[in-house]
């Protein structure tokens, strides 16, 4: 059984060794003043001035992060009431939008792109708002099934209290509801702000010329040759998207619960 368990815990450790060394690399060539991958010329920060100094880099990266917190924004809105209809549904009709939900996810990217592209190019001229409208139909799906499994845990008997000791529909939605899916709510949202600044096939298809991203700035880029700015600038990627994803498994819940509780309380008492 110890054997097991250290092999394991070895498997385990390559694993993790075979995912993560290729982003060790990357950093530490962030901070190479070489321009050489591998010669080491000394620590420096240079890359990082150079990168804040680009206009074309700070452009895409204005807009990725434009365009992923208003489609993240937007698609959590809309995946939160998708959600509550489907969750309200009956049975039958709740695991047909269930399945449809699932479509989409399980769709490759490059149908999704050329499909989205040939209804813009009928109906809407390419640009910042036809990847806003395709980032958003990705990101939804996402957003309600990060929302419906919140919604089948949370206690339905708190709301109808509220509303049994006379506090109106949106006081009751926004006061007992929304605290006891919030956790769901904040995990839709930054699920789809993760999946908008690493998403490349949608937007190169949907995007317009003159418009640039991230991604579609660094695919540019491999062509000429990868620059010691793109090392620097995905290190910088790469914490944003794990500060995300450390907040994203923070224990929001007994928090919110006890939020929730309290506001029926609150009810009760102004009654």
């Amino acid at each position: 059984m110890k054997m097991s368990r250290i092999l394991g815990k070895i498997y385990v450790g390559l694993i993790l060794i075979f995912l993560y060394a290729p982003i060790l690399v990357l950093i530490v060539l962030s901070f190479n003043s070489s321009r050489s991958r591998v010669v080491w010329g000394g620590f420096t920060l240079k890359w990082y001035g150079s990168l804040l100094k680009s206009t074309t880099i700070m452009n895409a990266l204005w807009t990725t992060f434009l365009l992923a917190v208003l489609s993240a924004l937007i698609s959590t809105v809309l995946g939160l009431f998708g959600a509550l209809g489907i969750y309200s549904m009956k049975k039958r009709s709740y695991r047909i939008m269930l399945f449809g939900t699932k479509i989409p996810m399980l769709n490759a990217d490059i149908v999704t792109g050329i499909a989205l592209m040939l209804w813009f190019v009928r109906f809407l001229p390419l640009g910042f708002g036809s990847i806003l409208l395709a980032h958003v139909t990705f990101n939804i799906p996402y957003v309600i099934l990060c929302i419906l499994p919140k919604l089948r845990t949370m206690d339905i008997y708190q709301y109808e209290a509220a509303l049994d000791l006379g506090a109106g529909s949106p006081y009751a939605f926004f006061h007992i509801l929304i605290p006891q899916i919030l956790p769901g709510i904040l995990s839709g949202f930054l699920m789809a702000v993760t999946l908008s600044m690493d998403d490349f096939v949608i937007t190169y298809f949907t995007k317009g010329a003159g418009i640039n991203t991230l991604s579609t700035l660094i695919y540019g880029e491999i062509r000429k040759g990868i620059k010691p700015e793109m090392y620097a600038l995905s290190t910088v990627l790469f914490f944003i998207v794990l500060v995300l994803l450390i907040l994203v498994n923070l224990p929001y819940d007994r928090f919110f619960m006890t939020a929730g509780t309290g506001s029926v309380r609150e009810v009760e008492h102004e009654k």
